[in-house]
């Protein structure tokens, strides 16, 4: 059975990214600039994460209610190395699991379970 994701069944917590390692659920995910891919979609109750065809690593949370903060982690990060920041993801209406910033970036997330 297949689920979308949707901020509140995930249980995402206002406040600070805090993404840490958790078991991943494989998925379908779509996001701006690739075309729809598999991936493997790891959740914690704080947000999800999972990685692009590109390598990077695409974090996810909520920061308040309606409103979340997106990250994007080069591959080859080193330790102390600020990710890039993309801010105010909104639900998007209509699209359950979607979520988009202005109209220029949008990222989906349909989860097996």
């Amino acid at each position: 059975m297949k689920r979308l994701i949707l901020a509140a069944a995930l249980g995402l917590a206002a406040g600070g990214m805090t993404v840490s390692l958790a078991a991943a659920a494989p998925g379908q995910c779509s996001i701006t600039g690739f075309e729809p891919f598999d991936c493997d979609v790891a959740l914690d109750g704080g947000g999800l994460t999972f990685t692009l065809p590109d390598g990077q690593v695409f974090a996810f949370t909520l920061i308040e209610d309606g409103v979340g903060t997106a990250y994007l982690i080069d591959p080859d990060a080193a330790p102390g190395q600020r990710p890039d920041e993309l801010r105010e993801f909104r639900a998007v209406e209509g699209k359950p699991g979607c979520w988009a910033r202005d109209e220029d970036y949008q990222f989906c997330v349909l989860v097996q379970q």
